[in-house]
C-alpha cells in the first residue's frame, strides 16, 4: 500500500473531523473533489486509484486538473478555486507527515487560485419587495406560507439554507422579537424582527 490512501483517510478522520470539526458540508465538498482528483489522477498515469502515491500528484498533474475542471467539466472559476482549496489544504496536512515529498508538495501549495470577477450583489427596491410580496395568494395556506417566508428574507438577509433550516424554536415573537441562526461556518447570529414580520409571522 502507497503511503497515499492512509494519509487521506487520516486527513479525514483526523485532520477534518476530529481536529477541526468540519462541517458535513465541508466534508462532503472535500469528499467530491478527491474523488474527482483520483479519478483523474488514475487516468493520467494508468494506475489504479489504490496504487496511486503522493508523488503521483505533482503540480503539473493538479494543474491539468483544474484546467480539466473548467474545460471538461465546465466548473466556474469559484468551483475551480473551492476544489484547489481542499487540495491546498490536504497538502499541508501532508507536509508535516511526509517530509520525503517535501519538494513536491511545496510546488502543490504554490499553484495560486484564479482571479475572477466578482458579481455586484444587488437587492429589491421597495417596489420590488411589495411586488413579491403582494403575489402570494392569502386566500391559501401556501400562499400564506410563502409571503411570510418572503417577508422573514427581505428583512433578514437570510440565505435560503438558513431559512429552510428554521424550527420554531428558532424565532422569537415576544419581547425581543428575533430570529436566531446558524449560517455558513457555523457562525450564529440573532437578527432582530421589525413589528409587520413579527405580525406576519405570529399570524
Amino acid at each position: 500500500m502507497t503511503a497515499l490512501a492512509p494519509s487521506l483517510q487520516a486527513y479525514f478522520t483526523q485532520r477534518l473531523i476530529s481536529e477541526r470539526a468540519a462541517s458535513p458540508n465541508t466534508i462532503a465538498s472535500y469528499k467530491l473533489t478527491f474523488q474527482l482528483l483520483l479519478a483523474f489522477a488514475s487516468s493520467a498515469a494508468k494506475k489504479t486509484p489504490s496504487s496511486l502515491d503522493i508523488a503521483d500528484l505533482d503540480a503539473p498533474l493538479i494543474a491539468s486538473f483544474l484546467e480539466h475542471l473548467e474545460q471538461g467539466r465546465r466548473n466556474s472559476i469559484a468551483t475551480r478555486n473551492s476544489r484547489l482549496a481542499a487540495i491546498h489544504s490536504l497538502f499541508g496536512y501532508l507536509a508535516l507527515r511526509h517530509p520525503e515529498h517535501a519538494g513536491s508538495i511545496q510546488r502543490v501549495l504554490a499553484v495560486p487560485p484564479k482571479r475572477a470577477e466578482r458579481n455586484l450583489v444587488t437587492y429589491l427596491s421597495d417596489a420590488e419587495a411589495n411586488a413579491l410580496l403582494g403575489a402570494c395568494d392569502p386566500t391559501r395556506w401556501t400562499g400564506r406560507r410563502d409571503h411570510a417566508m418572503f417577508a422573514l428574507a427581505i428583512q433578514t438577509g437570510l440565505r435560503i439554507s438558513e431559512l429552510a433550516g428554521l424550527t420554531r424554536g428558532d424565532v422569537t415573537l415576544t419581547a425581543g422579537a428575533c430570529v436566531r441562526t446558524a449560517g455558513k461556518g457555523r457562525k450564529e447570529r440573532a437578527t432582530p424582527l421589525i413589528a409587520s414580520t413579527t405580525a406576519v409571522l405570529k399570524a
